[in-house]
């Protein structure tokens, strides 16, 4: 069995389900609290200072030792200690907290009192006498002694053995139900207690998520033959060794590269030690694969994720829900954008059929031909969304926005190139989302595996594919953020120029940024956040939690 480390005795106290997160599906997330808290230690992170032999008896001078990692294999428990004071035969671990000292009756709370004492019991496996442990509260900049008797040490042996036993059991506790602890946990936005509770019992609105502002943004890389290189704390791209942009490593969420662009060997080690993903694109935009570090340790998710895919009656459950959320999806958009006089009160109709005969498809190949069906519908109509612009240069050989179907492989005119440059993005951003929540986004439900292609991530596009990919071309073409000029035609086909595929991207990141109002849950919420979300109640459906996916539809 794995050393027990003290902090997680300290977070199955605080609450079982957040030390199951992290201890066993191995997640986490930074807070302003965390970060705040890892400053507070950094003086104390330090190693410094030696514990004196416990043997040495009283006559050892008094010493501190700072960052003093010891365990004990016979209680199964490992702990790092801020500093131990220590005079050979007593020592004292003395624990620094961020906050100021609360006042209640014992001092503290009982998930410091516990965590003080595992490290206590370690010190006294080793030999020592440790009778107490000092809590220091750095703001307050008080001390709180905690003595280690009999109920303390009895309630840090069953929160011991409680994290065992929901670590060997393999099932996640339940959520706390509106407790004051949620809003300010690091890992709310993961935990999704609210959430949860509200599926499943549908007694209490959530809250709004409480998760921390985040200005990093993707990093796109197009110009043919750029350089990617870390400079300290920045990246610096280069085009023929002339430094073109820089931007601080904190601002960036994701390097999106499109094309032959090098990045260095250093570079790309600091990225995946930070977690940065990096996606890869042809330089028309096909979406490629990406880079990512180890990966995300949480094998619970992708062993359900696996099992469900080989789950016939699962798996079309999932499709259904997905393709219905599509189909309703397409018709919003359609009642929203429509441009003809003329309502289209029929194509609403059909496409509603359509969502009524999926929800009862019995196989994926009925489903697949039910979608494509109400997809045929819906790219026959696309036009009638789109304010189209002929160029007035008569020697411009490139063609309006007219728009009469949908093809691909290649674009034969400028709306079917910026459809296909939509969904490589979106898929982008799905098979980054899913990598980083834990799934294999290689492994899907509704789309059958095949080589290289993200099938999670088009099974879990496919109800935004209206509401986000769709709507950035409606957006781009209809505002005049891409115009007939922005296209090339070559053997057939039609591409986004360089300036064009620029400020498509700007359109689809601004989309990603827009906040709408969650049918379901009723707070605000982004549609890059939203993606998260979606993918995390996606675990939760998997692993049992809640009792169905619940799909994203709006009105």
């Amino acid at each position: 069995m794995p050393l027990l480390p003290a902090r997680m005795v300290n977070e199955y106290q605080y609450c079982p389900r957040l030390a199951y997160l992290e201890w066993v599906q191995g997640e986490w997330s930074e807070s302003s609290d965390t970060v705040d808290g890892r400053y507070r230690h950094r003086r104390v992170d330090r190693p410094g200072g030696k514990l004196p032999d416990a043997e040495a008896g009283a006559e050892s001078e008094r010493c501190h030792a700072r960052s003093v990692t010891l365990s004990s294999e016979r209680l199964g428990l490992i702990a790092r200690m801020d500093l131990v004071e220590s005079d050979g035969e007593h020592a004292t671990p003395v624990d620094y907290k961020r906050g100021k000292r609360p006042h209640v009756e014992r001092g503290a709370y009982d998930p410091e009192r516990v965590q003080l004492c595992v490290q206590g019991m370690i010190l006294e496996e080793h030999g020592y006498r440790c009778d107490e442990g000092v809590l220091y509260f750095v703001e307050s900049r008080e001390r709180v002694t905690v003595r280690f008797d009999d109920e303390l040490r009895t309630l840090t042996r069953a929160a011991v053995d409680g994290l065992r036993f929901v670590a060997a059991g393999g099932q996640m506790p339940a959520p706390l139900e509106d407790s004051p602890k949620c809003p300010r946990c690091s890992l709310v936005g993961i935990c999704l207690p609210d959430e949860v509770n509200f599926i499943r019992h549908e007694k209490i609105a959530p809250r709004p998520l409480a998760v921390a502002r985040d200005d990093a943004l993707p990093l796109y890389i197009q110009a043919r033959g750029a350089k990617l290189a870390k400079r300290g704390e920045t990246l610096e791209v280069s085009i023929d060794d002339e430094k073109v942009q820089t931007v601080r490593l904190i601002d960036v969420s994701q390097v999106v590269v499109m094309g032959n662009v090098y990045i260095t060997t250093p570079t790309l080690q600091e990225l995946m030690q930070r977690e940065i993903p990096v996606s890869w694109h042809s330089y028309g935009g096909w979406f490629i694969g990406h880079t990512v570090g180890t990966g995300h340790k949480n094998v619970e998710i992708r062993t359900a994720q696996y099992r469900a895919s080989f789950d016939e009656r699962q798996c079309i459950h999932l499709a259904r829900n997905l393709i219905v959320a599509k189909i309703q999806n397409s018709r919003t958009l359609l009642r929203r954008n429509w441009k003809d006089e003329e309502k289209p009160e029929d194509l609403i109709a059909a496409l509603h059929t359509d969502a009524r005969r999926a929800e009862h498809a019995a196989s994926l190949q009925e489903l697949l031909g039910i979608e494509g069906s109400a997809a045929a519908r819906y790219f026959g109509s696309f036009g009638k969304l789109l304010r189209t612009a002929a160029t007035n240069d008569p020697t411009d050989a490139v063609p309006s926005f007219d728009f009469t179907s949908r093809n691909r492989r290649p674009p034969t005119d400028p709306v079917n190139a910026l459809l296909s440059f939509a969904y490589s993005l979106l898929a982008r951003a799905w098979t980054t989302t899913l990598s980083a929540v834990g799934f294999d986004p290689y492994r899907g439900f509704y789309h059958q595996p095949r080589y290289g292609r993200p099938a999670l991530a088009l099974d879990m596009m496919e109800p935004f594919r209206p509401l986000i990919a769709d709507s950035c071309v409606i957006q781009a073409i209809n505002n005049g953020e891409v115009k007939p000029g922005d296209f090339i035609r070559a053997a057939g086909s039609v591409a986004l120029t360089a300036d064009g595929r620029k400020s498509f991207i700007g359109t689809f990141d601004r989309r990603l940024g827009h906040e709408i109002t969650h049918p379901l849950f009723g707070y605000r919420i982004s549609y890059r956040r939203l993606l998260e979300v979606q993918a995390r109640l996606l675990a939760r459906f998997l692993l049992g939690e809640i009792p169905d996916y619940p799909n994203f539809t709006t009105r």
